[in-house]
């Protein structure tokens, strides 16, 4: 059997709940996997003097994958996003973020099966911002013709690999002609090499709202970093929420698998949050490993589970443990 050494990061609040569960279930699909464990985040400052110790990228660098469990990141304050420097230092341009519904989590919405592919480096969410002054503050918005086309071309890969029939473009070209405009020109370009790929564009506003009334529309959509944080978001709600939203952080040399919600402090040790997200982001791990057949296991694994109703977190109104429910999942395997 072949042997994968994976980097794995259990976080701050519960992340060391929401990462053990996935972890029980992970074991339980036999690829062969060793955790390496490494700390980071709040709550390790004061062991290491930072947030970001040297050996969790160093771990990273040397196991190509990692597992990671939410971080704290300050508001307005305090240091800078871990997720955010973590991005920047292994180049993890790419993040991907699946929405698709799930048997017994209750949404408005039905047959939403759709891919966030967001640029992860650039834009305005890469916080190069300062004060003018006291009274005014300014940011500014960068987009590159390298930047946009690995990510673009990215997404066409993505939804040629994962049989998907339409990537979306998200921009607002119409207001800000340069930036997204240039976003937009090489949207345009890649697409004219994937004649088997249908490609549309849509301004962000409008695809908002089409979104909200008929996300059965979408299939893969890539866009600019910011967008991409909010829309993101709001496609994780048309399927019940961030409890049930994977998600990935991807590179040209590694990637960094996690869910996408917070580390909710005040639940820290137990063992009560619904770790379905961190499980699901174990499944895009065993895909991106090449391990799709025990990715699928894991997925029908977790379907079982909610179809039958009996082992669900509070949330999904059940009152099983975390570790009760990945302990289910796992007997299903």
């Amino acid at each position: 059997m072949k042997k994968y050494t994976i980097t794995l990061i259990p976080g701050d609040g519960i992340g060391p709940d929401v990462t053990r569960a996935a972890q029980i279930v992970l074991d339980a699909a036999d690829v062969g996997i060793e955790w390496e464990v490494v700390e980071a985040g709040a709550g390790v400052i004061e062991k290491y003097g930072t947030p970001l110790p040297d050996q969790v990228l160093e771990s990273i660098r040397r196991n190509k994958v990692a597992l990671k469990g939410p971080l704290t990141t300050p508001v307005g304050t305090g240091f800078r996003s871990v997720n955010v420097a973590l991005r920047k230092e292994l180049d993890l341009f790419a993040n991907v973020r699946p929405a698709k519904n799930l048997p017994a989590v209750n949404t408005p919405y039905r047959n939403v099966d759709l891919i966030v592919v967001r640029e992860n480096t650039e834009d305005l969410y890469a916080g190069i911002e300062h004060m003018v002054g006291k009274d005014a503050a300014e940011s500014i918005k960068i987009i590159t013709r390298p930047g946009s086309e690995r990510i673009v071309r990215f997404a066409f890969e993505l939804a040629r690999r994962e049989g998907r029939k339409k990537v979306t473009a998200v921009h607002k070209a119409n207001i800000m002609k340069c930036t997204d405009g240039l976003f937009l020109e090489v949207a345009r370009e890649v697409a004219a090499d994937y004649p088997d790929i249908e490609f549309e564009d849509r301004i962000v506003d409008a695809c908002s709202m089409k979104l909200v009334q008929r996300p059965e529309d979408f299939d893969v959509l890539v866009m600019p970093n910011l967008y991409g944080d909010i829309l993101s978001d709001l496609c994780a709600g048309l399927v019940g929420g961030l409890g049930v939203a994977p998600g990935a952080n991807i590179g040209k040399d590694y990637a960094v698998f996690e869910p996408v919600h917070g580390s909710a402090p005040k639940y820290t040790g137990m063992d009560k949050v619904n770790p379905l997200a961190t499980i699901l982001s174990g499944v895009m791990m065993l895909k991106h490993l090449g391990e799709r057949e025990a990715a699928e296991r894991v997925q029908k694994a977790v379907d079982d589970v909610l179809t039958e109703g009996k082992y669900l977190t509070y949330d999904l109104g059940g009152t099983a443990r975390a570790s009760e429910m990945a302990k289910a999942i796992a007997g299903r395997l």
